[in-house]
C-alpha cells in the first residue's frame, strides 16, 4: 500500500500567524495609549534624560567600537604623551579628543571603557540588592510575628551604620589581608558585593509597606482558599502588585551605586588602575587639577555628574507617575 501523505493548507496556518501579529499590535497599541507612555512623551526632561541615558549605556556597550584606542592594551600607550590636553585646547593634539591622562592614555577611550564598569557595578549592585532586599521584605511582611519583628531589626541595625562606612572597613580590610595583587583582581566583584549588602534595607522595607497592604485584599484570600503556596502567593501574585516603588527606587539606587563606586575608587578602595572607572580617573587626576591638566579629573567628573543626574530625574518621573495618589489629567 502507498503511504498518503497530507498536507496543511495554508489557509488553515494563517490564522495562527495572523493572531500572533494582531496581538503584538494590540499590545503595542494598549502601551501607547497607557497613562506611562502619555507621560513620557508629554514630559521633556523624562525624553531628554532618557536619550542621554541611552546614549551613554549604548556608548558603553559599544564601547570596543567607539573608542580608538584601548586603554588595557599597554602596547597602544605611550608614556610620552601623557598630559596632553584636549584637542581644541592650544597645546591639543588632533589624535586625543579630550585630551591623554598621567599614563598616556586617550582620555576619550578611557572615559567609555570607565562607563562600562561604572555602569556595570551600580547595576549589579542594585540587582543583588534588589534581590535581597524582595525576598526578606516579602517574607517578612507575609509571615509577620517574630519573622517580621528579626528581620527588621536586623534591617534597623544596617541602616544604622553608613554605607560607605561599612564598605570603607570591609575593602580596607580584604585589601589588607589578601594584598593588592588579588584585591586588584576580585575588585568589581567585591564593591558590588559590598554596595549591594549594604543596601538591601532599602528594598526590604518598602516591599515589606507593599505586602502589609496587599495581603489583605480580596486575590490574596482567593489564592489561599484555591490552596497556592505561601511562595506562589508571594512571587506570583503579591510581588507583581509592588513593583511599582521597586522600580523608582532602582533608578535611585543604581545613581547611589554609582556615587558609591567613585566615592570608594577615589580613597583608592575600588578599580584599579589598570582598569579605571569614572571614580578612579577622577581619583587619578585630582593631583593635576592644580598644575594645568584639569581636564583629567574634570571631564570624567562632568560625565559622572550628568550620569548621576540623569539618573535622579528619571526616578523623580517614575515616582510621579506610578503614584496613583497624583492626578495625571
Amino acid at each position: 500500500m502507498s503511504e498518503l501523505t497530507t498536507t496543511v493548507p495554508a489557509s488553515q496556518e494563517a490564522p495562527e500567524v495572523k493572531d500572533v501579529a494582531v496581538a503584538e499590535r494590540t499590545r503595542w497599541e494598549r502601551f501607547r495609549n497607557s497613562a506611562f507612555w502619555y507621560s513620557f512623551t508629554r514630559d521633556r526632561v523624562a525624553m531628554v534624560c532618557a536619550l542621554i541615558f541611552a546614549l551613554f549605556v549604548g556608548a558603553a556597550l559599544l564601547a570596543p567600537m567607539l573608542a580608538p584606542t584601548n586603554p588595557y592594551d599597554l602596547s597602544t600607550i605611550d608614556i610620552m604623551d601623557s598630559e596632553i590636553p584636549p584637542s581644541w585646547a592650544e597645546e591639543g593634539d588632533e589624535r586625543f579628543l579630550l585630551g591623554t591622562d598621567d599614563q598616556g592614555r586617550d582620555l576619550y577611550s578611557t572615559i567609555l571603557y570607565g562607563m562600562r564598569i561604572s555602569l556595570a557595578i551600580g547595576l549589579f549592585a542594585v540587582m543583588l540588592q534588589a534581590f535581597l532586599g524582595i525576598v526578606l521584605g516579602l517574607t517578612a511582611g507575609y509571615f509577620g510575628g517574630r519573622i517580621d519583628s528579626f528581620l527588621m531589626r536586623v534591617a534597623d541595625i544596617q541602616l544604622s551604620f553608613s554605607t560607605m562606612m561599612v564598605a570603607i572597613i570591609v575593602l580596607a580590610v580584604f585589601q589588607a589581608s589578601f594584598g593588592s595583587e588579588l584585591y586588584s583582581k576580585l575588585a568589581m566583584l567585591m564593591l558590588i558585593l559590598v554596595i549591594g549588602i549594604a543596601e538591601w534595607p532599602q528594598y526590604a522595607r518598602t516591599v515589606r509597606a507593599s505586602v502589609l497592604a496587599e495581603k489583605k485584599k480580596e486575590y490574596v484570600e482567593a489564592a489561599r482558599v484555591m490552596g497556592f503556596g505561601s511562595g506562589r502567593i508571594m512571587f506570583r501574585h503579591i510581588l507583581p502588585n509592588s513593583l511599582s516603588p521597586i522600580l523608582v527606587i532602582s533608578t535611585v539606587q543604581i545613581a547611589n551605586a554609582i556615587i558609591s563606586e567613585a566615592a570608594l575608587s577615589f580613597l583608592g578602595l575600588g578599580m584599579p588602575v589598570s582598569q579605571p572607572s569614572l571614580g578612579s580617573l577622577i581619583s587619578s587626576g585630582f593631583e593635576y587639577i592644580f598644575s594645568g591638566s584639569w581636564w583629567i579629573t574634570v571631564i570624567p567628573g562632568i560625565v559622572l555628574v550628568v550620569l548621576v543626574l540623569v539618573l535622579n530625574l528619571l526616578g523623580d518621573w517614575l515616582r510621579d507617575v506610578l503614584n496613583p495618589k497624583l492626578y495625571k489629567g
